[in-house]
């Protein structure tokens, strides 16, 4: 009898105390390992990858400058702390189980409470467990990441921070929204690997096609040469409208990622410029009309 007491109140909380202090140094070790381990095969893709393919890869589709250095290193740390959490979670379920049975306990029962229990919450926690499985399809697939301009459908803005569960997107006028991971629908991603400057201009229905299409390839050319935030040579497409208000000439630039518009600004400039030497007229503006909705100068009161 004695024996069996100093066994329930000695030796069982011996083992417990033993379980629980190999529970927190497996728990930490198994933590740092994949920590390490994902950091280390993600930092030798995103910076090195293979040297072969990497070496016969066209530079515009290359991970380079600062923007995807960032946004590979946030997928990074998203996926190790995550992934860490979950051999957590394994090494203190497994921790309790054996403790409990130290203590003398039926696991079964357990379990299986356990298990309803989980199935409950599962369908308590739906939103939540589509967010969370959104969210790692999103960091694995690199779909977008932070640094990004994309269009969520209902949002469009840069991409501040992607977690598990929701992202974070700041529009143009500053405002900041958070999207659960789950409700994304559709992603559009306008700056991974490289973004393209795209111009519809518009020439008078009277002017020469061949001297405006020289016009415009010659101004492309120049800021080629000197802005090396275009990484390709600059393409006149061609006609591509032609109405009663104009003949519209479309001219397309491969540039760095988030670089297209401020391009887009500068050629539009250079190209007026260009126009106006050389004498191409464009189509002058549609004649106003008042707004019905809009009181008159007359009607306002």
């Amino acid at each position: 009898m004695l024996s069996s007491v100093l066994n329930f109140l000695v030796d069982k909380p011996l083992a417990v105390l033993g379980i629980i202090v190999g529970a927190v140094v497996v728990g930490k070790f198994a933590r740092r390992m994949v920590k390490l381990l994902v950091r280390r095969l993600g930092r030798r893709r995103a910076y090195r990858g293979p040297g072969v393919l990497r070496r016969h890869t066209p530079p515009s589709l290359l991970d380079t400058g600062e923007m995807a250095s960032t946004r590979a290193v946030q997928r990074i740390e998203a996926l190790a702390v995550a992934l860490a959490g979950a051999a957590t979670f394994v090494v203190w379920l497994v921790a309790i189980l054996a403790s409990v049975r130290v203590l003398g306990v039926r696991i079964e029962p357990l379990l299986t409470s356990a298990g309803l229990i989980g199935v409950a919450l599962g369908f308590g926690a739906q939103s939540l467990i589509r967010d969370f499985l959104a969210g790692v399809f999103i960091l694995v697939e690199d779909q977008f990441g932070v640094g990004d301009w994309v269009d969520l459908g209902e949002v469009t803005g840069s991409v501040e921070a992607v977690t598990l569960r929701a992202t974070r997107i700041r529009s143009v006028d500053g405002t900041v929204w958070h999207v659960p991971n789950g409700q994304i629908q559709r992603a559009g991603n306008m700056s991974q690997h490289w973004s393209r400057a795209l111009l519809d201009i518009q020439i008078a229905l009277d002017s020469d096609i061949d001297r405006a299409r020289d016009a415009i390839k010659r101004v492309a050319d120049e800021i080629w040469r000197e802005d090396r935030a275009i990484i390709e040579e600059p393409e006149v497409w061609g006609v591509q409208g032609l109405g009663p208000a104009g003949i519209t000439i479309r001219l397309v630039a491969k540039t760095k990622p988030l670089e297209q518009w401020r391009i887009t600004r500068v050629m539009r400039e250079r190209i007026k410029a260009e126009f106006d030497r050389e004498g191409i007229e464009v189509p002058p503006p549609p004649p106003w009309r008042p707004d019905p909705a809009e009181p008159t100068r007359a009607g306002a009161h």
